[in-house]
C-alpha cells in the first residue's frame, strides 16, 4: 500500500511541472489513468475502514463514560436494614445515648448513682435540708436496644418485639469509680397477632406520642401518665383515623401506711386493671381519651382492705405552621387511686389506716404542656411545663410528710447535623412540696448526645 501512495504522489508532481500540451493522453495512458483512479478510490476505502477499526478498538479499551444523572444502585445485602430467618424478617435498632447533667438541690443531697441523679424524679427532690453544691453526673445508661420480628402467617400479621436499656435495672448497679458497668434490663416484650397484643408494653392508659423531646429520661414527669407492664390488649379500628384500644393489665397496689410515706408493693391484687383508650389521628395530629378502673387490695394482717380506683386522661399532639413543622402537646389526668400511674408514683394508690385496716384513695390531678418550634433545618426548641397535685381525704392523721405537690418548667435546644444524630442542651427547674409545707428545689443543666440506628 506504501508503494501505491508513492506512485500517486510522483504522478501528481510530474503533472505540476509538465506543460498542458505535453500532457496530451494516448489511449493507453487514459486507460492507465483510469486504473490509477480506481486504485486511489480503493485506497481511500481501505483508509476509512482502518480508521473505523481503530475507533472501535479505542472505545472498547476506554472506561465507560459516567451518566449525566446518578443511577440508583441497590444497597449490598450487608447494608440492608434487618435480615430474614426462615419466614420471618428481623430488624435490630435502638440508640446510643450519653447524658451529662449538672444538678443543684436547694434543700438536701441525693445519693450518688441513684435514680434521682440519673433523671428528673420529682419524688426524689430533697426537702427541709441544707443547699447542696452542684453535682455532675455523666451516664450512658439510657442506651437502648430493640429487636423487631415479623412473620406473615396465612394472610395474618404476627409480630414480636423486645426492647431493653441499662437505666431501669433494679438492685445493685455498677460504680462510678472504675467500671461504670450496668445491667441490661427489660423494657418491653410482646407478641402481636393482627389486632391482639400480649406481653409487656406501655399501659393503654398512657399516650406515648404526647411525650416531648427532652434530654431527660421522661421530661415533664409530674404531668405524665407513665407505666410499662404485662397486658392483654385488643385494638379495634372504628373508622378512618379512629382506633379503640382495650386491655386487661397487671395489677399492683402501691400503698403507704398512715404515718409513713414509704411505698409498699403488696402483690395482693385479685383482679387486673382494666384500661381503654380512644385515639383519633390525621394530618392535624393526634388526640386521645383514656380511662382506667382498678380494684386496690392490701392483705397484711390488721392492715387489710380493698378499695376502688379510677381515672381519666385526655391527651393531644397538634401540628401547626408551614409544613406542620411545629407542634403543641397536652395531657391532663384526673382520678382516685391511680398514684402509681402518674408522675412515676409520686403518690400512693392507697393509704392504710393501721388501726382499722381501712383504705383511703388520694385524688390526683396532673397536667403537662409542651410546644416545639422548628427554627431551621435540623434545629428546634421545646418549652415544657408540668404540674401534679395530690388531695388527701379530710381528717387523716399522719400524712404531714406525704407528697402534696410538684411542678417543673424546662426549655431545650436540639440540633441534628445529620439525620441519625441528635445533640441537645436543656435547662430545668423543679419543686416538690409536702403536706406540712416543707419544700425543696432542683435546678439542672443537662447535655445529651444520641445516635439512633
Amino acid at each position: 500500500m506504501g508503494s501505491i501512495r508513492a506512485m500517486l504522489r510522483l504522478g501528481a508532481a510530474l503533472a505540476a511541472f509538465v506543460p498542458a500540451a505535453a500532457m496530451a493522453q494516448t489511449p493507453r495512458e487514459a486507460e492507465l489513468e483510469a486504473r490509477l483512479k480506481q486504485l486511489e478510490a480503493a485506497v481511500g476505502d481501505l483508509r476509512a475502514e482502518l480508521e473505523g477499526y481503530r475507533a472501535a478498538n479505542a472505545a472498547a479499551s476506554a472506561p465507560a463514560a459516567l451518566p449525566a444523572e446518578p443511577v440508583a444502585v441497590a444497597a449490598p445485602a450487608a447494608e440492608a436494614k434487618g435480615f430474614r430467618s426462615g419466614a420471618s424478617s428481623i430488624n435490630i435498632g435502638g440508640y446510643v445515648k450519653t447524658v451529662a447533667s449538672f444538678s443543684r438541690w436547694g434543700d438536701g443531697v441525693v445519693a450518688s448513682n441513684s435514680l434521682g441523679r440519673d433523671f428528673y424524679l420529682p419524688s426524689a427532690i430533697p426537702v427541709g435540708g441544707e443547699a447542696e453544691s452542684t453535682d455532675s453526673d455523666f451516664s450512658a445508661k439510657q442506651t437502648r436496644l430493640w429487636l423487631n420480628i415479623g412473620t406473615d402467617v396465612a394472610g395474618h400479621v404476627l409480630k414480636g418485639y423486645v426492647e431493653t436499656d441499662f437505666q431501669t435495672s433494679p438492685g445493685a448497679q455498677g460504680n462510678e469509680r472504675v467500671s461504670n458497668g450496668y445491667t441490661l434490663a427489660l423494657r418491653r416484650a410482646f407478641v402481636q397477632f393482627d389486632k391482639l397484643t400480649i406481653g409487656q408494653d406501655w399501659t393503654t392508659f398512657q399516650n406515648v406520642a404526647v411525650l416531648p423531646e427532652s434530654t431527660d429520661y421522661v421530661g415533664p414527669t409530674e404531668g405524665t401518665v407513665f407505666a410499662r407492664q404485662p397486658l392483654v390488649r385488643l385494638s379495634l379500628p372504628l373508622g378512618k383515623g379512629l382506633v379503640l384500644h382495650a386491655s386487661a393489665e397487671n395489677a399492683e397496689t402501691a400503698s403507704s401506711t398512715l404515718g409513713s410515706p414509704a411505698l409498699v408493693e403488696n402483690d395482693d391484687d385479685r383482679l387486673p386493671d382494666f384500661a381503654a383508650r380512644l385515639v383519633a389521628s390525621g394530618g392535624w395530629g393526634e388526640a386521645s381519651l383514656a380511662g382506667i378502673v382498678r380494684q386496690l387490695s392490701v392483705e397484711n394482717g390488721a392492715q387489710s382492705g380493698q378499695a376502688a380506683g379510677w381515672g381519666f386522661s385526655g391527651a393531644g399532639k397538634l401540628l401547626f405552621g408551614g409544613g406542620k413543622q411545629h407542634d403543641l402537646r397536652l395531657m391532663a389526668t384526673y382520678g382516685s387511686g391511680i398514684g402509681r400511674y402518674v408522675g412515676l408514683n409520686f403518690a400512693a394508690d392507697a393509704l392504710t389506716d393501721p388501726a382499722t385496716g381501712r383504705l383511703s384513695t388520694p385524688e390526683i390531678f396532673a397536667g403537662l404542656a409542651a410546644v416545639k418550634i422548628s427554627l431551621a433545618p435540623g434545629l428546634r426548641t421545646t418549652l415544657m411545663g408540668s404540674y401534679l397535685n395530690v388531695a388527701y381525704e379530710d381528717g387523716l392523721a399522719g400524712i404531714s410528710g406525704f407528697n402534696k405537690r410538684a411542678w417543673s418548667v424546662a426549655g431545650n435546644l436540639f440540633y441534628s447535623p445529620v439525620k441519625a444524630l441528635d445533640l441537645g442542651v436543656e435547662l430545668r427547674h423543679g419543686e416538690r412540696r409536702l403536706v406540712d409545707g416543707a419544700s425543696g428545689t432542683l435546678d439542672r443543666l443537662e447535655f445529651a448526645a444520641k445516635y439512633s440506628f
